[in-house]
């Protein structure tokens, strides 16, 4: 279905993040970019497939007065976004690296971590 954005609607496309099992629901994270008559018609096409599409402009902010520093978000972090900078034992967070999985919001004990809206979506 995805190869189907790239065919029919002209648009670009790269996998983030997914989670896709057999006989389950699954998720994914996809860049997509193209004209925006394209965009939007992939998407609608996307919606008539029985697709849930969200927008994921959104970005992860860690509070950094709430960080423990323990680096339990490190363990979940797909991406490397999170990691811990040594010999400081610091957890360093490079957000042009974050895909927006949302695995370290549950993962961190103080929640520090927070998931954000950047912008309103188009379609």
């Amino acid at each position: 279905m995805v190869c189907n954005l790239a065919r029919n609607f002209d648009l670009v496309f790269n996998i983030l993040n997914a989670g896709i099992l057999p006989r389950k629901e699954g998720y994914m994270v996809l860049d997509l970019s193209g004209t925006r008559k394209n965009f939007k018609e992939g998407v609608q096409y996307l919606k008539s497939q029985g697709v849930d599409v969200q927008n994921a402009s959104q970005e992860v902010k860690r509070d950094d007065t709430t960080c423990i520093q323990c680096g339990a978000c490190t363990a979940v972090c797909p991406t490397g976004a999170l990691s811990i900078l040594r010999p400081e034992m610091t957890v360093t967070f490079e957000q042009q690296k974050c895909s927006v999985c949302e695995l370290c919001v549950p993962a961190c004990p103080p929640r520090a971590m927070k998931v954000r809206p950047i912008r309103q979506a188009f379609f």
